[in-house]
């Protein structure tokens, strides 16, 4: 009576539901026949499969149940979706596919938690070994809803800061990555589990892009750094940020907040010149990121509205970091890979 319209306007064949009394048209709040539930379903789908001669090994079910382990564990794919704690116990225990439908592609869940939910008390800027992390602003990451969040780029070790910064304020973050990043053997996967999203910094990699949006709308945090890289050179001095338009464009399509971290110190902690970040457990770096307020966009020209983006990541960084800088030498070749500032003739000056 209830299900049979429903399936009727999907054009599924059968229903195989438990089936209520009536008397004078109305439910009488007694049971026709079995009741289709736990095992019950199991039963039913076996007596349905007799009569139709259809094999269960090659059939499909889905549920989110514990409750319905039995009927999961009669058919040739089972799929648990959505699962409850026993439930996705048990399917990983047999080796089912768990699809979490709230989750982007390749994000495992346990119990509806995913692996920043569980590693999250771990994930604190306090725990970081190498540098003296302050974070301030959290107040202004929302506690729900899909984001956008930036950053300036100027190490290596943004990406940690970034991480323990969002985790802190009680939100899982979508991280943006150049795909080579997602190549590397146990770091790729760790970045695929958590739900990162490979960007090919190469082309215009709008596959990438509609991923984003798709989470936003979704309900999730998306973090990138507009700047795309670190800069080289001069122009890591440079009191004006310039960055590319992906945030912007992401913002005017979702018109989800666009809320700007200051990063400043992280280079102090691993320069781009160094292949290893430093680990000086007596005198750390002192390393800020400093949380503001949604940026205020008009959503009439991404180019523009990247200009506002970077303002207001550069008027959450020190003071000196705006004012015209003329670097030594030696600070000019921190800021190239390893051996490239020498070919450049930067040492020499």
């Amino acid at each position: 009576h209830l299900v049979r319209p429903l399936a009727d306007l999907l054009g599924i064949d059968d229903v195989l539901a438990t089936r209520w009394t009536q008397a004078d048209g109305a439910f009488t709040g007694r049971v026709d026949g079995d009741v289709v539930w736990g095992p019950g379903k199991r039963d039913a789908v076996l007596r349905w499969c007799a009569e139709h001669d259809v094999d269960p090994a090659g059939c499909w079910a889905y549920s989110d149940s514990y409750y319905d382990s039995s009927l999961l564990d009669l058919v040739g794919q089972p799929v648990a979706v959505n699962p409850d704690a026993r439930l996705a116990a048990t399917a990983a225990l047999n080796g089912w596919p768990i699809r979490s439908l709230d989750k982007p592609d390749g994000v495992p869940t346990m119990g509806g938690l995913e692996l920043q939910d569980l590693f999250r008390p771990f994930l604190r800027p306090e725990l970081i070994p190498n540098a003296d992390v302050t974070v301030s602003g959290l107040e202004y990451i929302p506690r729900e809803g899909g984001a956008i969040i930036v950053g300036n780029h100027r190490s290596y070790f943004d990406p940690a800061v970034m991480i323990t910064t969002v985790a802190k304020s009680g939100r899982n973050g979508r991280y943006l990555g150049k795909k080579e990043v997602f190549d590397i053997p146990v770091i790729g996967p760790l970045l695929q589990a958590g739900g990162g999203i490979r960007v090919d910094r190469g082309t215009s990699d709008e596959g990438a892009f509609d991923a984003a949006a798709a989470a936003v709308r979704g309900g999730d945090v998306v973090v990138m750094f507009p700047q795309g890289t670190i800069p080289r050179g001069q122009a890591f001095f440079d009191p004006v940020l310039k960055g590319r338009w992906g945030a912007a464009r992401l913002a005017a399509m979702t018109r989800a907040p666009v809320i700007p971290v200051g990063l400043w110190g992280t280079d102090e902690v691993w320069p781009r010149s160094a292949a290893l970040p430093s680990f000086n457990l007596q005198d750390q770096p002192k390393v800020t990121a400093t949380v503001g307020p949604p940026v205020d966009l008009k959503y009439r020209s991404v180019e523009r509205d990247t200009e506002r983006i970077m303002h207001a990541l550069s008027a959450l960084l020190p003071e000196r970091a705006r004012q015209p800088y003329d670097p030594t030498p030696e600070e000019l070749a921190r800021t190239f890979p390893a051996g490239k500032a020498d070919d450049l003739g930067f040492t020499d000056r």
